[in-house]
């Protein structure tokens, strides 16, 4: 049985439909803006690996913590495989802009990448839609993007995966693996959001 966030694959002439100058459509500048909740993909160019160690997750996870308090962000979670990455973020104030955002990560983070190595030219991106924020719909995206390295075969289980997290800025200790990371992530949302 298909997860019902699982985005079901375009045909050629729809996936050229959303092309715009050998780029994909962006939605209206507004979608990303404010309280958005966007899962952004990025992938490596050729789809490259050999990039995600302890030090490069570390890294990452700095900037993207950069990235969430400066641009009025929350990354509920996100998972770094070895050819690419996910990330589920949310804005915590009508100032954020994760089209902003997304450019200051990918503008730190690309230096960090082994000589030869570049991510994609473009994110892929899917907003979600109201009937996918509330609480338990949002909870299984965040399920279907912790279980990607269960679903690859690099793990048995989530937990075991160690480049995957959480980043509520003020709250260090969010753990998705933790049993009352829920119960704790939505108050670090409330309390940032407020």
């Amino acid at each position: 049985m298909e997860s019902p966030t699982a985005v079901p694959r375009s045909t050629p002439s729809e996936a050229d439909a959303r092309l715009h100058k050998g780029r994909l459509r962006r939605l209206d500048p507004l979608a990303y803006a404010g309280r958005a909740c966007v899962h952004w993909t990025m992938s490596l160019e050729k789809r490259a690996s050999g990039w995600l160690d302890d030090l490069m997750h570390a890294r990452l996870r700095e900037i993207l913590l950069h990235v969430c308090a400066r641009y009025s962000l929350a990354c509920p979670v996100y998972c770094l495989m070895p050819d690419h990455s996910h990330f589920l973020i949310m804005g915590i104030g009508e100032h954020a802009d994760q089209r902003l955002a997304i450019r200051m990560l990918r503008r730190q983070w690309t230096p960090l990448l082994p000589h030869g190595m570049e991510l994609q030219r473009q994110s892929y991106d899917h907003v979600l839609r109201e009937d996918e924020r509330v609480r338990g719909a949002f909870e299984s995206v965040v399920h279907y993007i912790l279980e990607n390295p269960v679903r690859a075969g690099l793990a048995a289980e989530f937990s075991a995966w160690p480049y995957a997290g959480s980043l509520v800025p003020g709250f260090p200790s969010l753990n998705p693996r933790a049993a009352e990371f829920w119960t704790s992530f939505w108050l670090a949302y409330e309390d940032v959001s407020s």
